[in-house]
């Protein structure tokens, strides 16, 4: 069956460049190169789920800028539909400043521009592509109000409503209370459970706390150390695909989103899908930038076909 996705969320042009180092306060470091590439964690997941074979479609603003247009030809070249996409006048796109350590871990800082703007009318307006979507991504990078309003209007209309809780900040209960699938990283499980996540035992408190506040089910992203189920029923913890080399992680939890989300809604269950994003996310840090790092449907299932019991099925 074809999936079909609608995205609610963020486009950013992303300012990108590698340092030795992420600064300290008060520190300046010289980087390399400034690359400029698409980004937002909104139009990140919707291109992640396109590139995987998924209808999608992107519900967001851009600004009154060079970076516009920037953005919607590179949602055009990956058949994601962004009719929704509303260009402001009176904002600037979305912009994210980022370094990049020779780990390959990141340090980010997003100017939200248009992104802050995306308000419950603009979501209403889009009200056909939630009625007809298999399921729904959201994100924090646009008012908490517009989140809440799109996952309303998913619920009226018997659409699933997964919310991945980033950049992480308390979440009234009326939102909780909407959402089937939360899917969290470690920092942002910290934040939102008020817990420690180092221990395999405090991260299945935490989740376990998570759910608690009327989320069916809980995935938390854990990067190297796979993924973790928690619902009614087990705790069931994934094992992660190890990439040859991380380069970069942004956007790493995005592929993960997005793959994870492309399996579901083509009629995957959720055990089955979760290998997908995981094997996304592991293909994605192995390569610079974030949209640019999004692999494709095959190489997904070239990663998953030489995967092990412990990937594919996770241990109770």
């Amino acid at each position: 069956m074809t999936a079909r996705i609608t995205v609610i969320g963020s486009l950013n042009m992303d300012l990108v460049t590698n340092a030795a180092k992420i600064p300290a306060p008060g520190e300046t470091v010289i980087g390399g190169d400034l690359h400029t590439v698409p980004g937002g964690k909104g139009a990140n997941q919707a291109v992640a789920a396109a590139k995987l074979g998924a209808d999608v479609s992107m519900v967001g603003r851009v600004g009154n800028d060079i970076f516009a247009q920037q953005l919607l030809d590179n949602l055009t070249a990956v058949h994601v539909n962004h009719h929704h996409v509303i260009h402001d006048k009176e904002a600037a796109s979305g912009v994210a400043l980022i370094v990049v350590d020779a780990a390959g871990q990141n340090s980010i800082v997003v100017a939200p521009g248009a992104n802050g703007r995306l308000t419950p009318a603009d979501i209403d307006a889009a009200a056909e592509a939630i009625k007809t979507a298999d399921l729904i991504l959201l994100q924090l990078e646009i008012p908490l109000e517009t989140v809440l309003r799109a996952a309303q209007l998913a619920r009226q209309h018997g659409t699933k409503v997964i919310l991945n809780p980033a950049p992480a900040q308390p979440l009234p209960p009326e939102l909780l209370a909407l959402v089937d699938i939360l899917i969290p990283n470690e920092s942002e499980t910290a934040t939102l459970a008020g817990l420690p996540v180092g221990s395999p035992a405090e991260i299945e408190a935490a989740a376990a706390k998570l759910r608690q506040s009327g989320v069916g089910t809980v995935i938390l992203t854990l990067g190297e150390r796979g993924a973790l189920l928690a619902r009614e029923e087990e705790t069931v913890q994934f094992a992660p695909f190890i990439p040859v080399q991380v380069v970069d992680t942004t956007a790493a939890g995005d592929a993960f989103i997005g793959g994870f989300a492309a399996a579901l809604a083509e009629g995957k269950s959720v055990t089955e899908a979760i290998p997908w994003g995981n094997a996304a996310g592991s293909l994605a840090v192995a390569r610079r930038g974030a949209q640019t790092s999004l692999p494709a449907r095959a190489e997904v299932g070239k990663v998953l076909a030489g995967a092990s019991p412990e990937q594919l099925q996770g241990v109770a």
